[in-house]
């Protein structure tokens, strides 16, 4: 069983910059698949970026402008950031899925490759 708790959501103007958390506690027994989703309210969830053994995986409104990196000694996950927009609002889930490597394509999906999920860390950005 995994454990996934956000942090770090909060309210920023366009342009600004946030940093998102995940805490991981429990035994993945080394499978490491471990991402960032978001969801708007009225649309369908996305998936953001994910990462295993430092490869990470970006959805094209992501790169460029987002970094998804972890720290394993620390069992953390974090997502920087910047040059944020109106339309990055939404609730931002952190994910892990019960497999060696993330696939590319995992985020394009609607996150049902994921068996953990986080409860969600709001972040809104005002024009």
């Amino acid at each position: 069983q995994v454990e996934l708790m956000e942090s770090g959501g909060g309210s920023v103007q366009a342009g600004g910059s946030l940093t998102l958390s995940c805490a991981i506690s429990g035994n993945t027994d080394g499978k490491r698949c471990v991402g960032w989703f978001r969801q708007a309210p009225g649309r369908p969830r996305e998936g953001v970026a994910d990462i295993d053994a430092d490869n990470p995986h970006y959805a094209p409104f992501a790169k460029g402008r987002f970094i998804i990196s972890e720290d394993k000694s620390q069992n953390t996950l974090t997502l920087q950031m910047q040059n944020l927009e109106p339309e990055d609002s939404g609730t931002y889930y952190c994910v892990a899925a019960e497999r060696y490597y993330c696939q590319a394509w995992m985020i394009k999906g609607d996150g049902s490759l994921y068996d953990y999920w986080g409860p969600g860390t709001l972040v809104t950005v005002s024009s």
